[in-house]
């Protein structure tokens, strides 16, 4: 890391001062104290930001906490850790619900005091801040939300004003769009934000396991003694998010009904009724009508949720993101992994934004962690091959098709792409029978020294690695026959096609 974490404190006590100098020194930091809460934001909005500010609470203050208010909406995307003396412990709701990242109650030691700045701490290994980063507005450890767009910009408008309205939400949208992301959003913004938020999905369970998931037992039925919580109890004055709530099984969808109608809600097996103070966000990425007419979704449960809607958009359809998305993704994976980040070409960032994307958010992330992990462009494009092969807006630009083409080799992007499948997948079963010979042959020869393996085929370490993992190959696997004679192609690999 070249560029220097900066956090700015709001202290003036040695206590706290003191052995974050020390801590500072010892990581490199570079720490700026503030007398107080308001000469903390004309820093942040004058000076350079930090990436973390530090809010020391004094015993008993009353106001402190409403500068997170105007932070949040100034720079919503610097974490802020807030300190408190545990008689004024029973604020962290506030202090969380206002925009605290995270709540540390004195007296705490030195390692953990470090700990919990270091993970917020953002950095990158060409020493530049998170880019974009005020497009970017993080909802938790894994979480984030990015509003470059106009239309992702007026969905983040809408999540705030639902949030601001106590009433259930149903969201909708493709597979691996962001619904989850959204849900979050809405409960982070909303009063409730310093309350638990729970997920349910309901597609991933059957239907007396998803009732004791949500409705909890009374014991006796599952033979523990003791009556069990469900997740709407748990989740008591906070939000709870129902996943695919077309799987949820029809009857109950009618326990859901009620517990929307009255508030009330009852343990399997009792007659005891239970208030539910909590708010239901509900998602879906079926068919409404479809599901309604195959008696999936209750009619009456619909119009009880669909009262309020959001509809988030697909990646398709935020084309103009998918740079930012794709450095953001980059920067969290690698601090994840602990690798070094890697650059995006021109070409690559063209193709990405003219590939379809079907899967999504989802999908995309997971392009970016083998792109990680391979460090190949080839690779990177061979992600992308079916969908560019079969998309008229590549054409557009002939230099993304033109180096795909220079990368895949012609049969992989030739004009008769509406040909028969069965002759395109075995086509590429062929191929990939060949490339993985190709390896099994220099893994041989090399008595299974990977990166002597590497340098033979002419691909980097990080390539092999990733092939050897996606065939599955082990040493005690035989090699099989080449299907090019005496000569061993390797799909992707430097050289193009150059025998082994």
């Amino acid at each position: 890391m070249t560029e220097t974490a900066r956090l700015l404190v709001v202290s003036r006590e040695p206590a706290v001062l003191r052995p974050l100098w020390s801590i500072a020194d010892s990581n490199s930091w570079h720490v700026e104290s503030a007398v107080s809460a308001w000469d903390a934001m004309e820093r942040v909005q004058s000076g350079v930001t930090p990436h973390l500010l530090l809010l020391d609470l004094p015993r008993g203050d009353g106001d402190t906490l409403h500068i997170l208010r105007w932070l949040r909406r100034l720079r919503p995307d610097l974490p802020v850790i807030v300190i408190c003396f545990p008689e004024d412990a029973d604020r962290k709701r506030e202090a969380t619900r206002l925009g605290a990242q995270e709540v540390l109650i004195r007296p705490f030691d030195e390692a953990k005091l470090e700990s919990t700045i270091g993970r917020y701490l953002v950095s990158t290994e060409n020493g530049q801040a998170d880019l974009d980063s005020q497009d970017i507005e993080q909802l938790g450890p894994d979480s984030f939300f990015v509003s470059a767009g106009p239309i992702t910009q007026k969905l983040r408008a809408q999540a705030e004003l639902l949030a601001e309205a106590d009433v259930p939400v149903l969201i909708l949208g493709e597979a691996g769009s962001g619904k989850d992301t959204v849900a979050r959003l809405i409960h982070k913004l909303s009063v409730r934000s310093g309350f638990k938020f729970l997920k349910v999905n309901c597609a991933n369970m059957p239907a007396e396991l998803l009732e004791a998931e949500l409705f909890g037992n009374e014991g006796a039925s599952f033979g523990t003694g003791r009556a069990t919580p469900g997740k709407f109890e748990r989740a008591e004055k906070g939000t709870i998010f129902l996943d695919e709530i077309t799987e949820m099984p029809f009857g109950l969808q009618t326990k859901l009904m009620q517990v929307l109608q009255d508030k009330l809600l009852f343990r399997p097996g009792s007659d005891k009724a239970i208030s539910a103070d909590v708010r239901i966000l509900a998602a879906t990425s079926a068919n409404i009508e479809r599901a309604i007419a195959d008696r999936r979704l209750r009619e009456d449960l619909y119009y009880r949720l669909s009262a309020f809607t959001v509809q988030v958009p697909s990646l398709r359809q935020r084309r103009s993101e998918i740079a930012v998305l794709l450095r953001h993704l980059m920067h969290k994976l690698a601090r994840h992994y602990g690798l070094p980040t890697r650059e995006f070409s021109f070409n690559m960032l063209d193709a990405c934004q003219h590939y379809s994307w079907p899967g999504n958010l989802k999908e995309l992330e997971t392009f970016v962690k083998r792109y990680l992990v391979a460090g190949d462009e080839e690779l990177g494009f061979g992600e992308l091959e079916s969908t560019l092969a079969g998309n008229p807006d590549t054409t557009r630009v002939s230099g993304v098709h033109e180096s795909v083409t220079s990368h895949l080799g012609a049969s992989d992007l030739d004009e008769d792409s509406s040909g028969p499948k069965s002759l395109k997948s075995l086509i590429q079963s062929i191929k990939w029978e060949a490339e993985k010979s190709a390896i099994g042959t220099a893994l041989q020869k090399t008595g299974w020294n990977r990166k002597a393996a590497a340098r033979l085929l002419q691909v980097s370490y990080r390539t092999l690695l990733y092939k050897i993992d996606q065939y599955h190959m082990s040493a005690s696997e035989p090699v099989l026959p080449s299907f090019q004679g005496d000569k061993l192609f390797l799909q992707g690999a430097k050289g193009n096609g150059k025998a082994s």
